[in-house]
């Protein structure tokens, strides 16, 4: 949940300031003025001023933000210092690109085990992690410190495992199904992905004049 008083939506700016200050790191860049990482990011030096006041501001009058400072503080904000471990559950094509593509240690995540009911993919290898059978999802999590699930599966097969998860302790999912775990839940952490939504997002956009 968001820190008290301060909006999703400058929770959801964040990760964009975090990558935005990496990017600004590894090209040496030691300082930056809010009007030079607003003309970076597009955006406004008030509405970075304002998102950052939300947790403290962490800029010195006169020479504004030390990028590898904040870029350290955001992570911490964020979470990133402090690991959870993950499981994946789904093993397709979807599946797949997630666990081979991103780096989950650095977004603040350790992904443990992969899991997946196609006996076709049960026993293949992903990031050095042996795919196991969905029936072992349970005692999996009961055997490790388990609090996140990334689920790349159909709706129906999230319908069928989410009681699963939810009472072996799981509260938080990266859900790319569009089963509505939330409103099953009340008291989970859910950040759904509708990668449909997102191209129809665009399709409007390139529509308009």
């Amino acid at each position: 949940m968001p820190k008290e008083g301060v909006s999703i939506q400058v929770i959801r700016r964040l990760p964009r300031y975090y990558r935005y200050l990496s990017e600004l790191e590894a090209q040496g860049v030691e300082k930056i003025s809010s009007t030079k990482l607003a003309s970076v990011m597009s955006s406004t030096a008030s509405q970075i001023r304002q998102d950052l006041n939300c947790f403290g501001g962490f800029g010195q009058q006169g020479y504004g933000y030390s990028v590898a400072g904040l870029r350290e503080e955001i992570g911490k904000i964020l979470g990133l210092d402090r690991p959870h471990n993950t499981i994946l559950i789904g093993a397709g094509n979807l599946g797949r690109a997630i666990a081979t593509h991103l780096n989950f240690e650095k977004l603040g995540f350790k992904l443990t085990a992969i899991f997946e009911k196609d006996e076709r993919l049960i026993g293949t290898t992903l990031r050095g992690i042996t795919v196991l059978p969905d029936e072992e999802i349970e005692q999996y999590i009961k055997e490790n410190k388990i609090d996140t699930a990334i689920l790349t599966m159909p709706k129906e097969a999230v319908e069928n495992l989410i009681d699963k998860l939810y009472h072996c302790g799981i509260r938080s999912y990266w859900n790319f199904s569009h089963y509505d775990i939330a409103k099953k839940y009340e008291d989970v952490v859910v950040e759904n992905v509708h990668l449909s939504d997102s191209l129809m997002t665009l399709r409007y956009m390139m529509n308009q004049p």
